[in-house]
């Protein structure tokens, strides 16, 4: 079994081969890939261990396993890896370029009609129901990620002290970073020499110097904001709009609430990872170039990473310090999407409508493990019909 980037010999020829292989493969999986990174990973296993054999269970699970120790987004990476795998270098590229595509498409096109049609009463109608809709899969996120995350009363404790320091608007990144510190400290402290305990002290503080940037050159810092958030991002796609929240939102002022719902929504709708809902955030705040700017910012930390980490892979999943650190930072990471959860209850459901279409997103998603996509559509049928009545003067 090969672990890590082990790059396979393979003449030229046979190489280009493999090269058009994959882009073809992940083409095709980037289109078609609804429900999250659970059914992306699934469907990859499927394609590439059962039906092609491009390599073995256990070496797909070290690869896996190892996507889940380094920030970005699982799925990308695991493409990434596989590429590399089959075709070497210029496979890595493709691999994760190739399934990046097919959603950065989609956003542009999505995004370019919310920004055309989005202000007519069709387009409101069809958000008033999304929106609902939308607010469940947030909740459900929370709670699966919950039940896998908080597993111990330790865990929990730095959940609740996350989320109290994220609603008093405490920097995402600190609370990410600081919580897998608290996280070594907390499980792996006795392996840890005294001069690391002094580092992690002071990690928090030196992450302070990770915010944007002063440049008012708004694609700028739309590039550098990304750039942060695809080298920062743990856990969940989720967690994405956590720095949303925060910075885009919040500090900045360029999207509103309804837009960051509506782009979370965007999201849900479209193939591929979660995260090219940055394609639709890039194209609302600086139109087409800050659409290109803020997917490439996202996604390139992914390509950076799946390089420089492949060789370490096995001593990764053996280490119990990033073990522990992950353990922490997923802990931070619940607690970072429960707080975009309460931040955005009050724009979603502002009526029992509303409410009976968040009460039945959770029940389809926790009960019957409804795809996300079809919850979106279904909420914004919802939308319509609610808009129809509304408009024939049932009063409802």
């Amino acid at each position: 079994m090969r672990e890590g980037l082990e790059e396979v010999r393979v003449p030229d020829r046979s190489r280009f081969h493999h090269l058009l292989e994959v882009a073809g493969l992940f083409l095709k999986l980037g289109g078609i890939s609804f429900g999250g990174p659970a059914a992306h990973i699934a469907l990859m296993e499927q394609e590439t261990v059962s039906r092609r054999r491009w390599l073995s269970r256990e070496h797909f699970l070290d690869l896996l396993a190892a996507t889940n120790l380094v920030p970005g987004p699982n799925a990308v990476e695991m493409a990434s890896h596989i590429g590399f795998v089959q075709a070497g270098w210029p496979g890595l590229l493709a691999g994760g370029v190739s399934f990046i595509l097919p959603a950065f498409l989609i956003s542009l096109a999505l995004s370019w009609v919310y920004v055309r049609f989005g202000a007519l009463p069709q387009a409101a109608a069809l958000f008033y129901g999304i929106n609902p809709a939308v607010m469940a899969i947030i909740l459900t996120a929370t709670y699966r990620l919950g039940r896998a995350a908080l597993r111990d009363r330790r865990a929990v404790a730095l959940a609740v002290a996350c989320l109290a320091a994220a609603l008093l608007g405490v920097n995402e990144v600190v609370l990410l970073l600081a919580a897998g510190a608290l996280g070594v400290l907390l499980y792996a402290s006795p392996r840890l020499p005294a001069r690391l305990w002094s580092a992690m002290a002071w990690l928090p503080t030196g992450v302070f110097a990770l915010p944007l940037p002063w440049s008012d050159d708004r694609l700028l810092q739309l590039g550098l904001f990304f750039l942060k958030v695809g080298s920062l991002l743990f856990g969940s796609g989720m967690v994405l709009f956590a720095f949303i929240q925060q910075d885009v939102v919040s500090r900045y002022g360029w999207l509103t609430q309804q837009q960051l719902l509506d782009a979370i929504a965007v999201g849900q709708m479209t193939p591929g990872p979660v995260l090219s809902s940055a394609t639709f955030i890039g194209y609302l705040v600086a139109g087409l170039p800050g659409a290109v700017v803020s997917t490439l910012a996202v996604f390139t930390p992914s390509f950076v990473i799946v390089a420089l980490v492949g060789p370490w892979i096995p001593r990764l999943r053996r280490s119990a310090v990033a073990q522990a650190f992950l353990r922490g930072v997923n802990a931070a990471v619940v607690a970072l999407i429960l707080a975009v959860a309460l931040a955005l209850f009050r724009p979603a459901i502002v009526d029992v409508w509303t409410a009976a279409i968040l009460l039945a997103g959770l029940v389809a998603l926790l009960r019957f493990r409804a795809d996300t996509m079809w919850l979106v559509l279904g909420g914004a049928v919802c939308g319509l019909i609610h808009y129809l009545i509304v408009q024939m003067g049932w009063g409802l």
